[in-house]
């Protein structure tokens, strides 16, 4: 017969030994997190390629940060849903035993403090999230593009930031534009005669544009034409609009002697902007879900 006595003769960790712990572990993450955001903004900025993979990403994750869509892109590029243990809990899952010390680290807001300047600062804590794949859900390959194109165009045009009106294409400002926005008219021109996908490839960057420039009396297309072309790729993606026609090869002359921040500040202004125009069309493609599930419950 074998003696387990000699096994039960353990210690407890003393809370504040466990507190230390969990101090080092946080500030270890943090430092971890900075340092994997530093290399990926490098990597954006620098490859035509890489930086697609990023508006990849953040079209999947739109509510999260730039800085947050780069640290998931070094630790999980193929994520598709996250969340943390509370989250999938929530959602009637677990995390799988094996992934569970596989965590992807994003930041989140902590405390505020006062700077020696007086200004208030904020504490960055690093978050455990897991992708789905590293759940006990199964995983459902995304479905094809279900938004009926009366509905996405519906969607696109609710509420925008300047009055849009059709235009025959001789007529059209720029003739070879699908769409174009004349500030001096406050107006987007749109040329008639596209389907739904043309109208929504040419439109988006034109109600972004709109969208910056408003209130602005210094409004400069130019500077802000690549956040709007980005944008637009990010708002195809999510709607599942063909984007076969966006070329991103020349993005990183767009990132040319900035440093990391000022790179992750030009990312921002992208995500804020597509986030923006999702926003208005969420209200439209909600209301058009809700009315189909009531439907099919009738």
């Amino acid at each position: 017969m074998q003696d387990f006595d000699s096994m039960l003769n353990v210690s407890a960790m003393p809370q504040d030994e466990r507190t230390a712990a969990f101090v080092a572990e946080s500030r270890e993450n943090r430092a971890r997190c900075y340092e994997m955001s530093e290399q990926m903004t490098e990597a954006v900025a620098s490859d035509g390629t890489v930086f697609q993979q990023y508006l990849d990403t953040q079209s999947r994750f739109e509510r999260y940060t730039a800085n947050n869509v780069l640290l998931v892109m070094a630790q999980k590029p193929d994520a598709q849903k996250l969340g943390d243990y509370g989250y999938w809990r929530e959602q009637g899952a677990f995390v799988r035993r094996s992934e569970r010390r596989n965590p992807i680290l994003i930041m989140e807001p902590g405390k505020e403090y006062e700077r020696d300047d007086g200004s208030i600062g904020q504490y960055y804590n690093a978050k455990k999230v897991y992708d789905i794949t590293q759940t006990n859900l199964r995983v459902q390959e995304e479905p094809e593009r279900q938004i009926e194109d009366r509905t996405l165009i519906r969607a696109l045009v609710n509420n925008p930031p300047v009055a849009i009106e059709t235009t025959a294409p001789e007529d059209m400002p720029v003739y070879d534009k699908g769409a174009l926005f004349v500030p001096e008219d406050g107006k987007i021109y749109v040329r008639t005669g596209m389907n739904a996908e043309e109208i929504f490839q040419s439109l988006t960057p034109e109600l972004l544009l709109a969208q910056i420039a408003k209130g602005d009396r210094d409004f400069n297309r130019d500077e802000y034409a690549f956040h709007a072309y980005c944008a637009s790729y990010i708002l195809c993606r999510k709607c599942g609009v063909e984007t076969e026609r966006y070329d991103f090869s020349h993005a990183p002359e767009q990132f040319e002697g900035l440093e990391a921040q000022e790179v992750r500040s030009e990312l921002s202004v992208i995500r804020d902007a597509a986030s923006e125009v999702s926003a208005r069309m969420a209200k439209v493609l909600d209301l058009g879900r809700n009315q189909r599930s009531q439907e099919q419950t009738r």
